[in-house]
C-alpha cells in the first residue's frame, strides 16, 4: 500500500486494504496465563536473559523491547456494520551492536531458551554485518533510568468499551448523514494499544502502555439531475487518547464557518454538518484560477506541515539514507551549518515535541530507551535543528539524542520516525475572525484533501474537504475544484498571520509509512489558523 494512500485516508473503500496490512504475528496468548498479565518483575528477567546472552557472544550494547500491539478496527455502511477486527501481536525484538556494527533479531517465544537464541542471532547477525561496514555506530551517551514507566493519561480505556456501543455510534453517525441528504456513508473507528517494555545494558527498564484512536467517515452526496457528486470527509483528528475523545464537553467547542472540536471530537454533529456542505459543494461555484491571499485551518494545515516541514526534517532524509514513500530532502545540512537559511519569514516557529498530551506521538520515552522533549525545528523562520536518534545525534554535534526512534511492532527494527511537528501559535491575540476581516481577495480551507509534492519535499500542490470565498474582508460563499501550489520556501515566507493559542489544535497522521520493509507510525501536527498572503490557486475540475 502506498504511504499517500495511508495518509490521505479519504475514500473508506480501501479500509479492507488497510486491514489487511494489520500485523497478526504472534501465538495465541494462553487463556489462563495472558501475557499481559505478567508482573513487570517477570519482564525484567526475560529482558535481562536477552542482555546477558549478547553480552556473552561479545555485543557491546544491547536493548530489548517486550511488546503487546492491540488492534481494533469497526467497520460501518450505512445501516450495517461490514466488519470488526481484532488484532493481537506479541513478542520480543533484540537489538545489538558487535565488531561496530548493527544487529538485529525478533521472536515470537517468550520462553528464556528462545529469547537467549535470539539475543545470539543478533549478533551473529551483527559480526557479518560489520564485514561490510566503513565505519562503527557512534551512539551518543545515554543515562540509564533504572525501572520507571509511562502510561497515556487516558479517561476511558476504548477497548474496554462494549462493541455495541461503538458500532451503535458510527450507525448514528450513518443516520444523521442519510438524513441530512447523503446518498452514501461509510464510518470507522481505528483503535490501537501499544504495551511495550523496553531494557538496554544502559540500565534502563521501561514498562509503558500507549493508546491512539481515530473515528471517521466519508459522506457521499449525488445530484440525481445530472449524476455529479462531491464527497465530504470527517474533519475528526486522530488523537493519543481514550474513548473520551468521542465524549465532547461545550468548553472544547470552537465556533467557525462548521463546528470544530480542540480535544475532543462530536462525531454525529460532524456528520449532520458534512451531509449539509456535501449538498453546498454541489451547488459552489467552481474557482477561478489566480492568486488568493489563503486563510487555513488547522484541520487543513496539519497535512502542509508533516508533508513540508516533518519530512524534509528528518536527518535521516537529509543524509540521503532513507528515501522510501516520501523521498529525501532540500534541507541539506549546509543550509543548517550556514545558520542563517531562509525556511519561512520571522512570524514561523517550528517545533518538535514528543510530550503534548493528547498527541499521536507522546511518550515518555521513545524505543531506544530516551527520555522525550520537545526542540525547536524552524526559529523565526531560520533552519535550526532536524530530527535525530542516539546513531545520528553526533552528526550534528548534539550531546544527547532527541529521543524519536520508533518500531511499529516488536519483530520491527526501530529507526528515526517523525515526532510531532507543530506551528507555534502567533503571540498578538488574533483569532481568525481577525485574520479574514485583513482578507480582501482569499479563500478560507477546511479540512485535508489531495496532495502531492516532490522528492525534496520542496514544490507542492494542496487540496481540502471545504473551501470559502473571502471577498474585503468577509465569507461570501463556497468555492469548490480549488487547489493551491507554491514552494516549500516561498509558502512559509508568505505567511502573514497566525491565531493565538485559544485556536491552536491537533491534526495527524494515524498511518504515516516510511523505510524498507514499510513501518507505519502516528504523529500529529499542531497549529492555529494560519493567513498566507498571495498562493497560487489552480481549478481541479476536469471541466469547468
Amino acid at each position: 500500500m502506498k504511504r499517500r494512500d495511508f495518509l490521505q485516508y479519504t475514500g473508506m473503500s480501501i479500509g479492507a486494504g488497510l486491514l489487511a496490512n494489520i500485523p497478526l504475528i504472534g501465538h495465541a496468548v494462553p487463556a489462563d496465563t495472558p501475557w499481559y498479565s505478567i508482573d513487570v518483575a517477570v519482564k525484567k528477567q526475560l529482558a535481562d536473559v536477552a542482555l546477558n546472552a549478547a553480552r556473552s557472544k561479545g555485543a557491546t550494547y544491547t536493548d530489548v523491547r517486550i511488546g503487546r500491539y492491540l488492534n481494533q478496527y469497526v467497520v460501518t455502511r450505512e445501516d450495517k456494520v461490514e466488519n470488526i477486527v481484532n488484532t493481537e501481536s506479541y513478542g520480543v525484538g533484540i537489538r545489538v551492536i558487535a565488531n561496530g556494527s548493527w544487529g538485529f533479531a525478533a521472536t515470537d517465544r517468550t520462553d528464556t531458551d528462545s529469547i537467549a537464541k535470539a539475543a545470539e542471532l543478533a549478533v551473529s547477525i551483527a559480526k557479518e554485518n560489520s564485514r561490510l561496514l566503513t565505519e562503527p555506530v557512534q551512539l551518543v551517551p545515554q543515562k540509564g533510568y533504572g525501572e520507571v514507566s509511562w502510561k497515556a493519561p487516558i479517561e476511558r480505556n476504548a477497548f474496554d468499551v462494549p462493541i455495541k456501543e461503538k458500532a451503535d455510534l458510527l450507525l448514528g453517525v450513518n443516520d444523521a448523514a442519510l438524513k441530512g441528504g447523503a446518498n452514501y456513508v461509510n464510518s470507522i473507528l481505528f483503535l490501537v494499544n501499544e504495551q511495550k517494555y523496553f531494557a538496554s545494558t544502559d540500565g534502563s527498564y521501561i514498562d509503558q502502555d500507549i493508546h491512539r484512536i481515530w473515528p471517521t467517515f466519508n459522506i457521499t452526496k449525488i445530484d440525481a439531475a445530472t449524476g455529479k457528486f462531491e464527497t465530504r470527509g470527517a474533519l475528526s483528528a486522530p488523537m493519543g487518547m481514550g474513548y473520551e475523545y468521542l465524549q465532547p464537553r461545550a468548553s472544547d467547542k470552537i465556533q467557525g464557518v462548521t463546528t470544530l472540536y480542540k480535544q475532543r471530537y462530536d462525531m454525529l454533529e460532524d456528520a449532520r454538518n458534512g451531509a449539509i456542505q456535501a449538498g453546498e459543494k454541489l451547488k459552489a461555484k467552481s474557482v477561478e484560477p489566480g492568486k488568493y491571499d489563503l486563510v487555513l485551518d488547522p484541520s487543513h494545515l496539519w497535512l502542509t506541515i508533516h508533508e513540508s516541514v516533518g519530512h524534509p526534517s528528518e536527518l535521516d532524509r537529509v543524509l540521503g539514507y532513507e528515501a522510501n514513500f516520501a523521498g529525501t530532502s532540500f534541507l541539506t545540512l549546509d543550509k543548517w551549518q550556514s545558520k542563517k537559511f531562509n525556511f519561512g519569514n520571522d512570524k514561523v516557529n517550528i517545533f518538535a515535541d514528543k510530550t503534548q498530551p493528547g498527541s499521536l506521538g507522546a511518550v515518555g520515552y521513545d524505543d531506544e530507551g530516551v527520555g522525550t522533549k520537545k526542540w525547536d525545528i524552524i526559529k523565526n523562520g531560520i533552519l535550526v535543528n532536524y530530527q535525530a536518534i542516539r546513531d545520528q545525534a553526533h552528526i550534528l554535534g548534539l550531546q544527547e539524542s532527541q529521543g524519536c526512534c520508533y518500531a511499529d511492532n516488536w519483530s520491527s527494527v526501530q529507526f528515526q520516525r517523525m515526532p510531532n511537528i507543530s506551528l507555534q501559535p502567533g503571540p498578538n491575540g488574533k483569532t481568525p475572525a481577525d485574520l479574514i476581516k485583513n482578507v480582501e481577495k482569499g479563500i478560507y480551507i477546511v479540512g485535508d484533501g489531495s496532495f502531492s509534492i516532490d522528492q525534496q519535499r520542496y514544490n507542492f500542490q494542496f487540496g481540502g474537504q471545504l473551501f470559502y470565498e473571502i471577498k474585503n474582508g468577509k465569507i461570501v460563499g463556497m468555492l469548490k475544484d480549488v487547489a493551491y501550489q507554491s514552494n516549500t520556501q516561498e509558502f512559509w515566507n508568505a505567511c502573514v498571520g497566525i491565531a493565538d493559542e485559544r485556536d491552536y489544535r491537533l491534526g495527524g497522521s494515524f498511518f504515516d509509512g516510511k523505510g524498507q520493509p514499510m513501518q507505519s507510525s502516528a504523529v500529529s501536527h499542531g497549529s492555529a489558523t494560519a493567513h498566507f498572503k498571495g498562493i497560487n490557486v489552480i481549478n481541479t475540475a476536469r471541466n469547468i
